[in-house]
Formats: structure tokens, sequence, C-alpha cells
């Protein structure tokens, strides 16, 4: 691939020559009453390139696409038998294994870039292709690591892009209703939140094939290196793809990257939360042995708690602790409220803990209910202050798409601007988790409580832990 600056100036170029044909009169865009009622004309439809065409990619595609109310033209993903409905489905797109040559030999033709692949290449590939002036849409956490999350923020302001995160929740009535309850101190001032999650539904805290020397042999239909992206060479094995490489710290980000993005978005936006100060951890131990830790660093734990630390800008509250808990874990039930008031679906839920009272809501804030039920008999929820947003979570992906139409500056549910922050807070879970780990190399028993400096990106106590910050990239790629 020619480089980002050689690549962007062919496309500026593209673009200019498109302009000034436009305004020599050679081209006209025709009016959609013209071509008759429900024809949608090809001036109003997004034309947008996938990298990713199976799994989560499937429904982002088929919401973007909207039953051909906008284009599909370019397509890519490293298994062919993962692309191979998309493949029919737009045979006129052309197909790529590697994204790079996508953008270099395609990018003229489309106008923005759906990212539905493993984590570790989230970053990679929305940085190419905001380089290249094109609008994003990345699949949940936006990042692997917090230094990623941090330059794909400030890229998106520099280029000038309409992004968006896929948490659909943010899209949802519910979360909206929660943040304006929150905010307009139903509750009181909120001191403590507690999230929990049913996830990890993929092996967790076992040996990998990795640690236990097993290869298998390459499908044919894979490019097993450009799978591999980033992360260090590897053999294959059907164990880390197409979908249980959520489990493996080389390509995801666990239970907690998997789902912190749709449980503690709410909070976050309701709490108007800002970086974290402090986080710790404990996590689930697999025993080989009686009493002798089974861990291995190539995998992500079977369970965790995650404790996190913010500043509080209310003066009731000195500071705002927010609690994570996957693999089964549940918090402790508050003192008033039933098993089955406050834990209701087997996906997960949050608590909102405040001087007044408690607010629980179901994923994505859903069904919000005001605890103890006996206190708050006969007291609605207020009304959202914020506009709902029209097709709600199942139009997340549409919501994107007519910002894109409209421009920068358009409005969209989980902009990097959002997006950006709440996935480096869910992320330093993950820091914490595996700085609890391992310890100057070795296990280590009890836990730490790492203090984070947000504005520097950086752990003040304990220096071993900023290796998780920001990884090294292989095979050639950069950021």
């Amino acid at each position: 691939m020619s480089s980002n600056k050689t690549t962007r100036r062919s496309f500026l170029q593209t673009g200019a020559l498109a302009a000034s044909t436009l305004a020599a009169g050679s081209f006209t865009i025709v009016p959609r009453h013209v071509l008759g009622k429900g024809y949608v004309a090809p001036s109003d439809k997004l034309n947008i390139a996938a990298v990713g065409c199976g799994g989560k990619a499937d429904y982002n595609i088929q919401q973007a696409y909207n039953n051909g109310s906008d284009n599909f033209v370019a397509l890519c993903d490293v298994d062919d038998r993962q692309s191979k409905k998309y493949r029919a489905k737009f045979p006129n797109a052309p197909y790529f294994k590697d994204y790079r040559q996508m953008f270099d030999q395609a990018g003229k033709t489309f106008d923005a870039v759906i990212v539905s692949t493993p984590d570790h290449m989230h970053a990679p590939i929305a940085m190419a292709a905001m380089q290249l002036g094109k609008h994003v849409y990345v699949e949940k956490p936006l990042t692997h690591d917090i230094y990623e999350a941090r330059m794909l923020t400030e890229a998106a302001r520099k280029y000038k892009v309409v992004t968006q995160m896929g948490n659909q929740g943010s899209s949802g009535d519910a979360t909206r209703i929660i943040e304006t309850a929150i905010q307009s101190g139903v509750i009181g001032a909120v001191h403590t939140v507690y999230c929990w999650t049913n996830r990890p539904v993929w092996p967790q805290g076992v040996k990998s094939p990795k640690d236990r020397g097993e290869t298998m042999a390459v499908p044919p239909e894979v490019d097993w290196n450009l799978w591999l992206g980033t992360a260090p060479f590897r053999g294959y094995h059907e164990a880390y793809m197409p979908f249980r490489w959520r489990g493996y710290w080389d390509f995801g980000t666990g239970a907690l990257g998997d789902m912190g993005c749709h449980f503690m978005d709410v909070p976050f936006r309701a709490l108007k939360l800002k970086y974290p100060t402090s986080v710790e951890c404990s996590v689930g131990s697999v025993y080989a042995d009686f009493f002798k830790e089974a861990f291995f660093d190539d995998v992500c734990p079977p369970s965790s708690a995650i404790h996190l630390t913010f500043p509080s800008d209310n003066k009731k509250v000195k500071e705002i602790k927010l609690s994570w808990f996957d693999g089964g874990i549940r918090p402790q039930l508050p003192e008033g409220v039933s098993y089955n008031e406050l834990f209701r679906t087997q996906d997960g839920g949050m608590l909102f803990m405040g001087t007044k009272g408690m607010l629980a809501g179901n994923i994505f804030g859903n069904d919000p209910i005001l605890l103890p039920k006996n206190k708050f008999l006969g007291k609605e929820l207020p009304a959202p202050q914020k506009p709902l947003v029209d097709g709600k979570t199942e139009g997340h992906q549409q919501q994107w798409v007519k910002a894109c139409k409209q421009g920068y500056g358009a409005y969209t549910s989980s902009s990097f601007d959002e997006a950006g922050p709440l996935t480096e807070t869910v992320l330093m879970g993950n820091l914490a988790t595996r700085s609890y780990m391992y310890r100057d190399g070795n296990k280590f028993p009890g836990r730490e409580r790492l203090l984070w400096d947000g504005e520097n990106m950086k752990i003040t106590n304990f220096d071993y832990a900023n290796q998780f910050v920001k990884r090294q990239y292989n095979g050639g790629y950069t950021l």
C-alpha cells in the first residue's frame, strides 16, 4: 500500500476533479420526485465499505444497507467463509482480503467504512480510513488499548469525519431516561454504581492452544497472517476464530471489553464522568493443584471484579465509585431490595446508589426502576430532557449513515468524543487485571490500587502497569 499521504493526496485530487466536473454542468443530480415515488436517487445513498463481513458485521451491514437505501461498494474479510453471504449479495462490489489494498485500489468509490473485526485491528483500520477522509463506524470496544482510544478520538476531530462506536444502547430511550433522572436528582447525589454481566460465554481462564503448544493447518479460505495483523505471530488454531478470540489478550479484551461499553456507557453519561483517578481489581482463579494458581498470561480470567474511582462535581459526594462484575459475580443486595427486583435478566444490569434512593436498569439501562419500591410508590421517572433517537437501538447504524450524509458535526449517539473516553475507562479495568496477575514477572496474590493520571495516560504508583496502556504492533502495522 502506498503511504497515507500519497493515498490521501490522490483521494483529494479525485474529489477536486469531481467538484470541477459538477461545476462545469456535465453531471446533474436528479431530484427524487422526478424519479417517482419510493425511488431513492443514487445521490441520496451513502457508499460504504465493510471491513469484516461475518459475525457482528452481518448485522451492521444489514442495518446500514437498510434494504437498499444505501450502498455497499467494497468488501473486505480475511476469511472467505465469512464473506460468502455478502459477496453473493453485492456481486458488483470488489472483494479484498487486505483492507490496505481496498483503501488503495477502491478508496475513490466509498465515503464511509464499517469496521467489524477483532478488537486488535480496530484502531489501525479506523485510523487509515479517517486519514483518507472517510467516515467510520467501529464496533465496540472502540480499541484494544487505552492509547489507541485517545488517538482515534483526536483523529476524528482532526480529519473532521462522522464517527460512531457500535454500542447500540447509546441510541436507546433508556439511556436518556436514566440520564435525566440522575441529573435531576431523583435519587439524590450518586456515590456508588454497580454494573454486572453474565459474560464470558466463551472460554476464559483456560490454558490456550499456544500454551499447550498446539497448532492446526490453516484453512484454505483464511489468510492467517492478515488475521493476526498487529498481534505477535502464533500458529493457527480453530479456538481463536471466528468468535472465541475475545478471550485472548493478543486479540480481544475479554468480558469487560465486550460488555463494558454497553453497561458502563449509561453511568458514564448520566454522571458526566471524567477520567478515573484509581482502579483496582480481583480476578477468579483456575486451580490446577490445591492452592496453586494456574493463570496463563495468554488468556483473560474466568471472572473479575473491577473498582474505579472518579472525581465528583457534587459537593455532597467526595468521589464516585463504579464497580464492575463479570463471570457470574454479582454485587451485594442492598437493604430493602429483593433479589428478583435487582437481578431481573441473565445478561446483567446496573444499579445507581444515591443519597435519597436507588435506580436500577438492565442492559443498556432498559426497564429502569426506582428502589426501594415502597419508598417511591407512585413516583414516575421524569421525561428525558434530551430528545429520543429516531429508530432507537435498532437504528444505531442508520443514525450514523444519515449523519454521514449531513457531514461533520451531525449528531451521533456514540461519536468518538463520547466513545473514546468511555473506552479508555473500560480498558482501565483490563490494565488493572493484567497488572494484578503479574508483578515484576511473578504472580501476585494480593490487590494493588493503581493511581491514574488520565491526561497523561500514566499509572503513577506502579510503573509495571504502564506497559498495558500501549502495546507494540507487529507485522509492520502502524497507527
